[in-house]
């Protein structure tokens, strides 16, 4: 351009000498005219030759005295023009700060507007604001602001990285200061922020922009309604509506159409139908999006006859039929499977000379694909051809439903017929084929398909990668999935949270949690943040792995990562604690989770009233259920069992009785743990009669007693001294293949010694032992006392050698059992060897035991062993006697 202009001028220039000699001396006006313009020119040449010098010392090397130096003798006092210059063609930030400074020693004043606003762009450009805020802040001081370009410039660069709160940080930093953001700035970040669905940074912004006068438009109102209708916050929305009518606003046409599509989408229906009759009532008349959106709206929420109506009403004298009204009627009736008539919808289209589209057969199939008619929709596929070429999503439609439905060949030739229609798979379909052979548990195929894939053709995407990792890692392939996460890495994907939460699950579901906790540290060491569902998860599996500490302290890291623990954080870390034996934490928990505001879903009332249940807080759990119930929560198997469980154990079992009635009339399909807890309850307290209708009931329903439920039934006969009917009741559990285990035969020897019929009791020993069932301390104990009584000293001492040899560990009452046992046999000596033994690890002895032993000393004449347990039993009579008075 600059040489252009020069050859002009010259030729101008060369005209006018010529001229001149042919004129009376307006020719020489011209010449000198002439000259000044080509001095102009020679001034602006100059000025850009000395730009490009500045540039080129600058950037020579890092700033210092040599560049300074450098500058000086160039030019000891920069004017602004050349500031300005250098500044709009340096494209490094801080040299542009460097200079900007040494320029402001050198001249001893401010610099002009023009300069700040360049080093502004600058910065915009580079996207580099370290020291935005000291020159927006020297602006002020100076008295003049940014202007609207480097305003909207610096906006503008944060939006288009995405960087959409630094942009609000911007605005808000020019604010600071009391400049004036500029208009555009202002809208071009709304309409970015309403793209991610932050609407209280967009309702900040538009109240500044009323606070500065700008005029604000319906659109604006419309961007922001829009946004509090999606995310489902009506009074919000509603509250900008009523403020744009007060401020004289009409509603338009698109404004009543986001109205109805936003507020129906969040399933106010009833508002979005207000709408559609107050737009008529405003004198505007519905177009074909009004009428399509209130009709979507209408089918999602099931009521499809009110939407047929609103159809019809469209339709009426309309000569051209609107193919989006016909799509959205034809999905509307296919989601409720009236495939008959969208197929009828269809020929209406046909008929009024409107070819159904792609999109058309694309709803159907979808529709067919969800009810699992794969057949019907391979028909349908096949009488589309005639009327509309099948796209890509037709393709992966069909892939998707065949997928699921396990048909792989087929799934394999529509891929095929896909190719030969010039389509080729995207990585959408592949994504689809991979997730839904995951899930139906096909991962060889789903490995082959990802192996297969053509890079060139169609990359893996992170959707690819993490979709196989999920699949491989909950069918216990974890090192498959890890070394495919290695494989991600290595093609540059980053892996998300998502992935992370499904390794993290995996490891530890395999019982390596130490590889579950690496697979943590390494997400943090990569910079990848850890979102709620992640701390959840991890959490989880840390508590079900047992490291209730590490459990609590990721409580805590929740709210340390800026996170508000939700409802299902509580959950997680209520249910874990109960499990783990501090239920009496629930209440506290319970009451922090209120103080939250965190809204209560079933899983999370069940959590809780487990807890009360358990810590004894039984009349809490009450009032919890009859609470979930008024909030429209509907009981669960797992809340009435908790509640019954917890009236049963505390006897209040007429209560837990009428609550079992209550979830029969509601239909509730009751199981074997309710029925066990009711028949442990009844037998408890002695109503045998009860107990044994509900065993009888329970097996009516068709539920077979498991072993825990014939032990309840079997202690409660043993304490009733019942032991004949507990044996009766011990064959029918073995006729009906009800394997019993060591509480069940510890039962039966409890009950049998009681009676003094230990021989009896000793052959179900020899039975359980035949069964490789490990008797308990108890069971033993029960033994040892039993043969002692019985006279069977030498077995009974014999099976308490065996017990230890084994590794248990016996209980004072083992140790006093068989002390009386040697020393009613006449076997003084092996019975002090036990009591010295006893004493040594602390165990009480009986006074009987010590009178029995005595007596048997005194016979064998060990008389210093005898003194020995005299004085033994004189301090224990001294201590009872204490104890009493005290």
């Amino acid at each position: 351009i600059s040489l252009c202009i020069r050859t002009t001028c010259c030729q101008i220039f060369n005209t006018c000498k010529s001229l001149s000699s042919l004129s009376d001396g307006s020719s020489s006006e011209l010449y000198k005219k002439s000259s000044i313009f080509e001095g102009k020119i020679n001034s602006i040449e100059g000025v850009r030759k000395e730009v490009d010098d500045v540039c080129c010392i600058l950037e020579s090397g890092p700033w210092g005295s040599a560049i300074e130096n450098a500058l000086s003798s160039l030019n000891e006092k920069p004017q602004p023009g050349l500031i300005i210059g250098v500044l709009r063609k340096l494209k490094d930030v801080n040299l542009a700060i460097n200079y900007f400074r040494w320029t402001e020693k050198k001249t001893d004043q401010a610099h002009c507007p023009e300069a700040y606003n360049s080093l502004l762009i600058l910065m915009a450009r580079n996207k580099k604001f370290d020291f935005l805020e000291q020159v927006l802040e020297e602006m002020s001081m100076v008295g003049f602001g940014p202007s609207s370009n480097a305003c909207i410039e610096l906006v503008v660069s944060c939006v288009k990285s995405q960087k959409l709160r630094e942009a609000f940080d911007i605005i808000q930093m020019m604010r600071k200061f009391k400049f004036r953001p500029a208009f555009s700035a202002y809208t071009t970040l709304i309409g970015a922020l309403s793209a991610v669905f932050e609407s209280d940074l967009m309702l900040t912004l538009f109240h500044q922009m009323q606070e500065l006068g700008y005029e604000v438009s319906v659109h604006l109102f419309t961007t922001l309604i829009r946004v509090f209708a999606k995310e489902g916050r009506v009074d919000a929305a509603l509250n900008l509506l009523d403020e744009m009518r007060s401020n004289c606003f009409e509603a338009d046409v698109v404004l009543y159409n986001v109205c109805i599509d936003c507020f129906g989408k969040v399933g106010k229906v009833d508002m979005a139908w207000k709408f559609f009759h107050e737009m008529k009532a405003q004198g505007l008349v519905p177009d074909d999006v009004t009428f399509t959106s209130m009709i979507g709206v209408l089918c999602k929420s099931n009521r499809l006859q009110e939407a047929i109506e609103l159809f019809e009403l469209m339709e009426q004298d309309r000569k051209v039929p609107c193919a989006y009204a016909y799509n959205t009627m034809i999905m509307g009736y296919g989601s409720v499977g009236k495939f008959d008539e969208a197929y009828g919808l269809l020929e209406r289209q046909k008929a009024k000379g409107s070819i159904p589209s792609v999109i058309s057969y694309n709803c159907i199939l979808t529709c067919l694909g969800k009810k699992g008619k794969v057949q019907e929709a391979l028909r349908i596929f096949e009488d589309m051809k005639k009327d509309a070429v099948p796209n890509l999503p037709t393709y992966n439609i069909l892939i998707d439903m065949l997928c699921k439905d396990g048909n792989l060949e087929d799934a394999l030739r529509i891929q095929g017929a896909m190719k030969e229609a010039g389509l080729y798979p995207n990585v959408i379909t592949v994504n689809i084929m991979i997730d839904r052979l995951c899930k139906a548990q096909k991962l060889d195929e789903a490995v082959s398909i990802f192996e297969g894939m053509d890079h060139k053709v169609c990359c893996p995407n992170e959707v690819t990668f993490c979709s196989l990792i999920d699949g491989l890692g909950k069918h216990g392939r974890v090192n498959d999935a890890y070394r495919l996460y290695e494989k991600m890495l290595d093609s540059n994907k980053i892996p998300n949270a998502v992935v992370y939460t499904s390794l993290i699950r995996n490891f530890f579901k395999c019982g390596r949690k130490e590889d579950g906790h690496k697979i943590y540290k390494e997400m943090l060491r990569r910079g990848c943040a850890p979102d709620l569902m992640l701390l959840n998860t991890y959490m989880d599996c840390v508590f079900k792995a047992g490291e209730i500490e590490k459990g609590r302290a990721l409580f805590e890291e929740i709210k340390a990562q800026g996170f508000i623990p939700d409802v299902q954080s509580y959950s997680i870390l209520i249910h874990c604690l109960v499990k783990a034996g501090f239920a009496h934490e629930t209440y506290q928990l319970f009451h922090a989770m209120k103080e939250q505001g965190c809204i209560l879903d079933t899983r999370a009332y069940n959590t809780v009233i487990d807890g009360f249940c358990k810590s004894g807080k039984v009349n809490k759990a009450y009032q919890l259920l009859e609470e979930m119930k008024s909030k429209g929560h509907q009981p669960t198997v797992v809340t009435y069992g908790s509640v019954i469980d917890g009236l049963s154990k505390i006897d209040r079992l007429d209560e837990a009785y009428m609550l079992l009635e209550e979830a029969k009339s509601q239909g509730i399909e009751l199981n074997l743990v309710i029925y066990s807890s009711l028949i442990d309850g009844f037998g408890k307290v002695g109503r045998i009669d009860e107990a044994y209708l509900i065993l009888e009931e329970l097996m009516q329903k068709g539920l077979t007693p498991n072993t825990y439920t014939w032990n309840c039934l079997l202690d409660a006969l043993v304490k009733a001294e019942e032991v004949d009917e507990a044996l009766v009741c011990f064959k029918s559990m073995k006729d009906m293949n009800c394997p019993p285990n060591h509480i069940t035969y510890s039962i039966l020897i409890n009950g049998l010694c009681k009676i003094r019929k230990f021989n009896k009791a000793f052959v179900l020993w020899q039975e359980m032992e035949k069964q490789w069932l490990k008797p308990n301390t108890i069971t033993y104990t029960t033994m040892i006392s039993g043969l002692a009584k019985a006279g069977n000293v030498a077995e009974a001492h014999g099976l308490f050698e065996r017990f230890k040899a084994n590794g248990g560990i016996p209980d004072s009452a083992c140790y006093n059992a068989i002390i009386e046992g040697l020393s009613n046999a006449n076997r003084a000596t092996d019975a002090y060897k036990l009591f010295e033994e006893t004493r040594r690890k602390g165990f009480n002895i009986h006074t009987k035991t010590c009178v029995v032993l005595l007596d048997a000393l005194h016979k064998a004449e060990c008389l210093e062993q005898a003194a020995i347990v005299g004085a033994v039993l004189k301090e224990t009579a001294k201590s009872q006697h204490a104890s009493k008075y005290w």
